[in-house]
């Protein structure tokens, strides 16, 4: 299983997740034998749906993440819980396309720049709460944020990785989000800022050993940090017969 830690700022400043997804988006690319560039895509947008889902208040609750660029990947869906449980699905699982000008995995393109992001919370209520927003990138971090920031009015950080072998395996994958609290001061947002531009990708931080622990560490530890709730996270299918049946009668 991977690891997930939640943290808030000592002067409750900002709150804070982290998590080293490796495993999970091992196992998306495994169970949906997906090449290279879809494995990044789809390893990032569990990644955030795992911190996303961890933000809920109660286990039982679920949180659905849809993102739909028109790219040749498809719609790529993902849904996670309370508990640390993640699963996802693509509908074009083989993608492959020419690397970036940066010589990288061209996750914006495979995804496409033309759609939404739409965000699904079941908190158990009659009906569920429905966010989008459009994409601004397609490189998923960037539209999460911007979707924190335009549909929840939430000011955040988020930083999502998924870094490959050459045999396109998946080496190391993880994510961040900070949000901030409200009525927090100017100077400390300016701090914030300034640490955040310093930093290296996820990927590179936990290719060098870091822990999720670690990571907030290097991120925040000028904040002094207190430490809400460590939790396993996998990903997990809990689909049926059964299941699916329901929906369709539903």
């Amino acid at each position: 299983m991977d690891n997930l830690i939640r943290v808030i700022t000592r002067d409750g400043s900002a709150m804070c997740v982290a998590v080293d997804s490796t495993k999970i988006a091992a196992e998306g690319e495994h169970v949906h034998k997906t090449s290279a560039v879809v494995t990044a895509a789809l390893g990032r947008l569990l990644t955030a749906g795992a911190m996303m889902g961890s933000l809920l208040k109660n286990t039982e609750d679920s949180v659905t993440l849809r993102l739909d660029g028109g790219g040749p990947t498809g719609p790529i869906t993902v849904v996670a819980d309370g508990e640390g449980h993640v699963k996802g699905d693509v509908v074009n699982p083989v993608v492959e396309i020419p690397l970036n000008a940066k010589g990288k995995l061209d996750v914006s393109r495979a995804v496409g720049r033309t759609g939404s992001l739409s965000v699904i919370r079941d908190l158990g209520f009659p009906q569920p709460t429905i966010g989008s927003v459009p994409l601004i990138s397609g490189e998923i971090a960037e539209d999460v944020t911007y979707y924190y920031a335009t549909s929840e009015q939430t000011p955040s950080s988020v930083g999502l990785g998924v870094l490959m072998n050459r045999n396109n395996t998946v080496k190391q994958a993880g994510g961040f989000i900070i949000q901030l609290l409200t009525d927090t001061k100017d100077e400390v947002i300016d701090r914030l800022e300034e640490k955040l531009s310093h930093v290296t990708s996820v990927t590179d931080m936990l290719d060098r050993g870091m822990t999720p622990e670690d990571i907030l560490a290097e991120l925040l530890g000028d904040f002094g940090l207190t430490v809400l709730e460590k939790m396993p996270a996998r990903f997990h299918c809990d689909c049926s017969k059964e299941r699916v049946e329901k929906a369709i009668v539903s």
